[in-house]
């Protein structure tokens, strides 16, 4: 029996800023065994999602209780060796606040770029190291997360889309269980925000007339809901871990999906 009753695919970015309008900013949902269909900006809103956009989406659609599966495609912490080298507390919702306050990438007009070059915020205060990645990187092969300005490299939608997750747990409290932070097996009847890497299932599915960023929406929210059906979802909130190798992913996060 299916865990939860829809599936939301985001595909991400980190171009420009928090209120710009972006077309690599994608969203897929499915409900009621139906394929996912592509959800827009809402009526007189900008012709594509923005990333404050979404969030305030994403928490006027999670109020309403139904059990919802929610995949970004982005990382949702940093390695183990970012909290080691700033002294930062293990406990994920304090180093969101943290990184809001050196990297306040949610405030309207600022990007990423922004922030680098010393214009706003103290990244110099917060900075990451290329050649650091969290062990879920590293099992399935991706790049770092601080591995900015290459082609594939999800550094800077995961330094813009941070303060975003920090909002809705804002927003949206207990109602949400953040995957893995929250615990590695989340209630029953809750709904799930979890990170997702789009390469795993996006070379399942024909991508008929899709753009590359709406194919791997589409694929996140089509994986989850057939994954689900099959009763083989609920395996993926167990990956293989030791018991040594689980208390350092509860801190760094865990992509959903790598085994």
């Amino acid at each position: 029996m299916p865990i939860f009753q829809r599936y939301i695919g985001i595909d991400y970015s980190g171009a420009a800023t928090a209120n710009h309008s972006l077309k690599g900013l994608r969203v897929y949902s499915a409900a009621d065994g139906a394929l996912p269909k592509e959800i827009l900006p809402p009526l007189r809103s900008k012709k594509y999602w923005t990333r404050r956009g979404i969030a305030e989406w994403l928490v006027g659609v999670l109020l309403d209780g139904i059990p919802t599966f929610v995949g970004i495609d982005h990382a949702f912490s940093f390695p183990l060796q970012y909290f080691q080298e700033h002294r930062l507390s293990s406990h994920w919702y304090d180093f969101l606040d943290d990184f809001q306050a050196h990297w306040p990438t949610d405030l309207d007009n600022i990007s990423v770029e922004n922030i680098r070059q010393g214009v706003v915020g103290n990244a110099a205060q917060r900075m990451g190291n290329a050649r650091w990645r969290r062990l879920t990187e590293e099992r399935c092969r991706a790049k770092s997360v601080f591995h900015f300005d290459v082609q594939g490299s999800v550094a800077k939608s995961t330094h813009s889309g941070l303060p975003w997750l920090r909002y809705l747990h804002q927003q949206l409290g207990e109602r949400i269980h953040f995957w893995p932070f929250d615990g590695w097996k989340p209630p029953r009847s809750s709904s799930v925000i979890a990170e997702v890497y789009p390469a795993l299932s996006n070379k399942t599915f024909p991508r008929d007339d899709r753009s590359p960023d709406q194919h791997d929406a589409y694929s996140v929210a089509r994986w989850l809901q057939e994954s689900d059906d099959a009763d083989e979802l609920e395996a993926h909130f167990s990956p293989s871990l030791s018991d040594e190798e689980r208390i350092r992913c509860h801190r760094e996060g865990w992509i959903f999906g790598v085994c």
